[in-house]
């Protein structure tokens, strides 16, 4: 009787227990439907403008401060559990084998990959070296390949940078030089902010204002949705030191041009 009485507790808190889960579960449903709802009611979702500009906040990548207190083995978890339920919500199978393990794929390439640059243990590390050769005039390196992705709408942008300088004593080397366009190309970027990060950054390496850097890009976010513009380009371009004197530029371009 004992054995039969304790079995009727243990079902009767089992039963208590899946009632009140269910419960917290329909209130947690019905608070998130609400959210939802106040969001779809408060934004202008319908807005085919909005969030076409593209808007620049600054030199600096807008980051939290606390950006780099999560390591980027959790970094990859938490994405891969986010963009499965990304995925989720715009109704494909997860259980299908093209589709399975595309929130772990995704996520290693966000932190490995293609927005590596976020990390500041990623910026490349630079020698310098006398300048032995005496070489006083500008050194350009051109044609430097990247891919960036625009903030705004997390997709591609691509194209070429061209980097100048003028020794003041020391030079680096060149694959450096590269290295340093494609560390800021690896976060969520504009070009406006790309194209002073990476000037900026060789001025205080190089010890020198005598610095120029120009980027002519293809962005996705105009050429693949919104005004679907497939042939236009973006040019931005920074000129510092002896590169601000009009000669000094057409002598630059006509070295790109060649």
């Amino acid at each position: 009787m004992q054995s039969r009485t304790c079995k009727f507790y243990i079902i009767s808190k089992l039963s208590e227990h899946k009632v009140y889960s269910q419960t917290l579960k329909q209130k947690k449903l019905k608070k998130d439907n609400l959210l939802i709802e106040d969001y779809i009611e408060n934004s202008d979702l319908s807005n085919d403008d909005a969030g076409d500009d593209h808007i620049s906040t600054g030199l600096e990548t807008p980051m939290k401060k606390d950006s780099i207190a999560m390591s980027d083995k959790e970094k990859k978890v938490k994405i891969s559990h986010l963009f499965k339920e990304i995925m989720d919500v715009l109704g494909l199978d997860l259980s299908d084998d093209s589709l399975k393990d595309t929130p772990n794929r995704v996520a290693k390439m966000y932190i490995e990959e293609i927005f590596s640059g976020l990390n500041p243990a990623n910026k490349p590390k630079i020698s310098l070296f006398e300048n032995k050769y005496r070489y006083k005039q500008m050194l350009v390196e051109k044609d430097i390949t990247f891919y960036s992705n625009c903030e705004h709408h997390f997709v591609p942008f691509t194209g070429k940078a061209h980097v100048a300088y003028v020794s003041s004593g020391k030079v680096i080397g060149l694959s450096k030089l590269n290295r340093i366009v494609q560390y800021y190309a690896k976060r969520p970027q504009v070009q406006e902010r790309l194209t002073n990060q990476i000037a900026e950054d060789l001025k205080e390496i190089l010890n020198t204002n005598d610095v120029a850097v120009i980027i002519d890009a293809k962005h996705l976010c105009v050429s693949s949705r919104g005004v679907k513009d497939n042939t236009s380009s973006t040019i931005t371009s920074y000129y510092g030191g002896i590169f601000e004197d009009s000669a000094k530029i057409t002598e630059l371009q006509n070295y790109i041009n060649k």
